[in-house]
């Protein structure tokens, strides 16, 4: 790293420019999919492929990122990112939109994360920031993510203002456009920060930083452990999480991808009120991740997620049931603000289990066993809209997610407490 410079406001910048399009997208895409003649099956099935193809490239994206550095594969995902929007915006052939789809994860919507290159970034960051403040830094790099996803919902309703001159599903081009250029504004920001390389002197000095670092995040509180049974920890430590992630995005699957399609054959919604809807939540959010920050820092990283997201499973149930848009809408934002404003701290968290020259493996680790389970819903979801079942997804959605907070909870409650919690 640049001696003197900070990565992160680069990274907080690429995150910005990438919600805003990606909330283009997840308003969008289903919808520009189902304008051109798509089924909801057909739509699952290929938000299903790109989880599973998502899942295969984090594999090899967090343990390569440890050897090589972490900018040029986030480099390389706006590249890919911007390709896809510009096939999106100018083919409707079913090849082409979905081999852009399941090569970028093109309107699965992120939240502003880099997709499957996730682990990358989240390392980068971390590797930058002590951990006392990794979770304020993380919650504040997520809610940079929702008011970005907002902002990108909103635009995506614009396509009703030209429908007279681009009628039918042309008028989605224009938007699809607009993401290509501003993933190519993204490539540049994250080519210009400082660092993400992998120098030799780093890598020599890696496993003394990891000594030193991040112990404490790593074991239980008062255990001194030596070289082999602290990597059989923080073995254990990925191994619970990942699990703990695996039920969650087997939850976030099942509604996730597939909320705009839902809004759209539920009650008729137009992009625009979807956009809206969707705009609501993420700015609720957006505010909820910052607090959730400040939350972390006072009751510990595992207490505040745990309460917040098991009033977000509650919400997750009575939603299907609302009898109007409005109220269903309502709902559906301040259930995001309670399950997802809690996304930075449970980064936090996961980047603290090992040191820096681990990083990248422990978090792909976590994030591939949230893709591949998050592949099965849309698929399931989809067959389950065409068969006229409205609330069958977001009950098996609030059972995994109350059991993956349950677990959460028993798993690394420790901490919050001692070494592991710090002012």
């Amino acid at each position: 790293m640049d001696v003197g410079r900070s990565p992160v406001p680069y990274l907080q910048a690429a995150r910005a420019l990438r919600s805003v399009g990606q909330g283009v997208a997840i308003v969008d895409m289903a919808l520009y999919l189902k304008e051109i003649g798509w089924r909801a099956t057909a739509i699952g099935g290929v938000m299903s492929a790109a989880g599973v193809a998502g899942a295969l490239l984090i594999l090899v994206v967090g343990v390569a990122s440890d050897r090589v550095g972490r900018k040029p594969f986030l480099f390389a995902y706006e590249c890919m990112t911007c390709l896809a929007a510009f096939v999106v915006a100018v083919s409707r052939n079913p090849v082409a939109l979905a081999a852009a789809i399941i090569a970028t994860g093109f309107g699965r919507g992120q939240n502003g994360a880099a997709g499957p290159f996730t682990p990358a970034e989240q390392a980068w960051m971390a590797q930058s920031v002590g951990r006392d403040r990794r979770s304020r830094v993380f919650s504040i790099n997520t809610a940079i993510g929702f008011f970005g996803m907002a902002l990108g919902c909103v635009l995506g309703g614009l396509d009703r203002m030209w429908r007279h001159a681009l009628p039918g599903a042309a008028a989605f081009r224009p938007l699809f456009t607009g993401i290509a250029l501003l993933s190519l504004l993204c490539a540049c920001v994250v080519w210009l920060a400082p660092g993400g390389g992998r120098t030799r002197a780093e890598q020599r000095e890696g496993g003394k930083r990891s000594d030193n670092a991040d112990q404490s995040g790593a074991v239980a509180p008062g255990e001194a452990l030596d070289g082999t049974s602290k990597r059989r920890e923080e073995n254990r430590n990925i191994a619970k999480f990942a699990f703990v992630n695996l039920l969650n995005g087997l939850g976030v699957g099942f509604v996730g991808p597939m909320m705009s399609y839902w809004f759209a054959v539920r009650f008729g919604a137009t992009s625009a009120q979807i956009g809206g809807t969707m705009a609501l939540s993420f700015v609720v959010t957006g505010l909820s991740a910052i607090l959730s920050g400040y939350l972390a820092d006072r009751v510990g990283m595992v207490r505040s997620v745990v309460w917040l997201r098991l009033l977000g499973v509650a919400l997750m149930v009575v939603l299907p049931l609302m009898p109007t848009f409005a109220l269903a809408s309502a709902v559906y934002a301040v259930r995001g603000a309670l399950s997802r404003g809690t996304q930075g701290v449970r980064s936090a968290l996961g980047s603290s289990f090992t040191g820096d020259e681990r990083r990248g493996f422990s978090l792909s680790m976590n994030s591939f066993f949230t893709r591949v389970a998050s592949a099965v819903g849309p698929t399931v979801s989809g067959w389950l809209l065409d068969a006229g079942s409205f609330a069958l997804p977001f009950f098996f959605a609030g059972a995994l997610q109350l059991a993956s907070t349950v677990l959460y909870g028993l798993f690394f409650r420790s901490f919050d407490g001692g070494p592991g919690r710090r002012r």
